[in-house]
């Protein structure tokens, strides 16, 4: 059975898979990123969940609701954590000097994976959809995902913007 759900994925499948692989598989690295990619990747993969959402529950107010809870509650779990000691933001080159990091690529994988095995799920039981707890704990696990990383992303605005006010502080004083 396994073997016919890949035969009967569309090819673009494969090819966002190895993109998300790709971009996932960079932040591994210890490198130096922009303050626009900072904020460009959570929007896109946040959309990515929520067209997840979406496309299993259509606009479904408590399927919304609980990406919306699940992303907030990940959202403020994520900024209680401190940046890694070596993160840096150089204000001039508006970017970001970062660890590399497993976490946004198991995010990547864990959207794309969880978007894969639902779509493959409706398709062969689409009275999934009608089940309370499915209908609760995908929309919340898209919410989690989203959460994490825009949680990321506020913790780096938070550095740069604290880098830009002891800046602007030292040339007042």
């Amino acid at each position: 059975m396994l073997l016919q759900i890949i035969l009967h994925t569309p090819k673009w499948v494969f090819a966002v898979f190895a993109l998300l692989l790709w971009l996932g598989c960079r932040q591994l690295l210890t490198g130096r990123v922009s303050l626009a990619k900072v904020t460009v990747m959570p929007i896109a993969m946040t959309g990515l969940s929520l067209a997840g959402v979406i496309s299993a529950f259509g606009d479904s107010p408590g399927a919304l609701l609980g990406w919306a809870v699940a992303a907030a509650a990940l959202v403020l779990l994520v900024l209680q954590q401190p940046l890694p000691v070596t993160t840096r933001y150089d204000r001039a080159a508006r970017e970001f000097h970062v660890a590399g990091s497993a976490v946004p690529l198991v995010l990547m994988m864990g959207i794309f994976f969880t978007k894969y095995a639902v779509g493959v799920s409706l398709a062969m039981h689409p009275e999934l959809r009608q089940q309370a707890s499915f209908a609760v704990a995908i929309p919340m696990l898209y919410g989690a995902f989203s959460g994490i990383f825009a949680g990321r992303a506020v913790r780096l605005w938070k550095l740069a913007i604290r880098t830009d006010a002891m800046a602007v502080q030292a040339r007042a004083a």
